[in-house]
Formats: structure tokens, sequence, C-alpha cells
């Protein structure tokens, strides 16, 4: 049984690696240019994602609170 040793391929096209301060800056423009492409919410928006989380929360804490009691009430019957 021949081995095969399979060649290295170049990372992404690349020969050669760039240098630290030439990939520092390549990773800079790619964020400003993603950036530009986020569609921020308009105001009317903002407020109703923000009271539909606020709501949420609260329904979340109101039956978290219940479980508590119900559990608590359920633990000090059977042990006392």
């Amino acid at each position: 049984m021949t081995e095969t040793r399979a060649t290295p391929t170049p990372a992404r096209g690349r020969e050669a690696k760039k240098p630290l301060p030439a990939r520092i800056s390549l990773f800079y423009r790619q964020v400003i240019a993603e950036l530009r492409k986020v569609i921020r919410p308009t105001r009317k928006e903002l407020v109703t994602y923000t009271t539909v989380v606020i709501v949420f929360v609260c329904v979340i804490i109101a039956y978290v609170t219940g479980l508590d009691y119900i559990f608590s009430k359920v633990i000090l019957a059977i042990f006392g």
C-alpha cells in the first residue's frame, strides 16, 4: 500500500500570508462596509420592539414567580 501526501493548498487563494498591518486594515474596511449595510429601525419601530421585549420579560417574570411560589408551598407542605 502506497501513501500519497496531499500538497498543502494556500488558504483562500493566497500564496503568502499578508503582514499584520495589512490584515488589520482589511478587517476594519470590511467592518465599515458591513456596518453601511445595516438597516436601522425607525423611531416608531424601535419603540414597538422595546415595548414588546419589556412586556415579554414581565410575563416571563410573572410566570417564574408563580412557579416559585407554587413549588415553595408544595415543598413546605411535604417537608413542613
